[in-house]
């Protein structure tokens, strides 16, 4: 059965309504920490479609898992940029890319690439966002400008303490994946 598409284009369309749209981006750090997740869970759910639908283009663009590894990652930095966000809310074609690129350039090659990698791979992208992600809530914390302009200054601190959170979080789980044999469970 193909339920799970069906989830992830329902996800999609029910995230790209007006009323949810706007609810999302007025507070920036549910556009940043929620809608875009979503986004990127929309496009884990549909990409069984594709890749049934084109199980070669993705055998031969993505054997190793790499490739997508690599674009789910430039996909999710270019969207951690906060003039990006900016331009979301004020362009509708960045907005219209937001809702394409999510789903299909990072959340597709996402669940193409994961299962895929070794176990180095998996634990070097954690990494790098980890890394990112304390960066990035250092940037919007200490910054002495205020770096959204669609968006108040107290929204920024908030969102660059989420991201602290989130990194601490990811280092809980590199620790335990440490700890942790996981070869039982594949």
């Amino acid at each position: 059965m193909m339920k799970s598409p069906v989830y992830g284009l329902l996800l999609l369309l029910a995230l790209m309504l007006p009323p949810v749209s706007n609810l999302l981006e007025s507070i920036m750090i549910t556009h940043m920490h929620m809608q875009m997740p979503l986004l990127v869970i929309s496009g884990l759910f549909m990409a069984k479609f594709f890749q049934n639908r084109f199980p070669e283009f993705f055998s031969k663009w993505n054997e190793n898992g790499v490739p997508g590894l690599l674009l789910f990652s430039i996909i999710m930095v270019y969207w951690s940029l906060p003039r990006t966000m900016d331009e979301a809310l004020t362009l509708t074609s960045v907005e219209v890319f937001k809702y394409i690129s999510l789903p299909f350039l990072a959340g597709v090659p996402l669940r193409d690439s994961w299962p895929k990698l070794s176990s180095f791979w998996k634990h070097a992208l954690i990494i790098f966002f980890t890394i990112l992600f304390l960066a990035l809530g250092w940037l919007y914390i200490w910054s002495p400008v205020q770096l959204c302009n669609n968006y108040l200054v107290i929204e920024q601190i908030t969102l660059g303490w989420g991201f602290i959170s989130t990194a601490f979080a990811m280092v809980v789980y590199l620790i335990y994946s440490y700890f942790m044999d996981f070869s039982k469970y594949e």
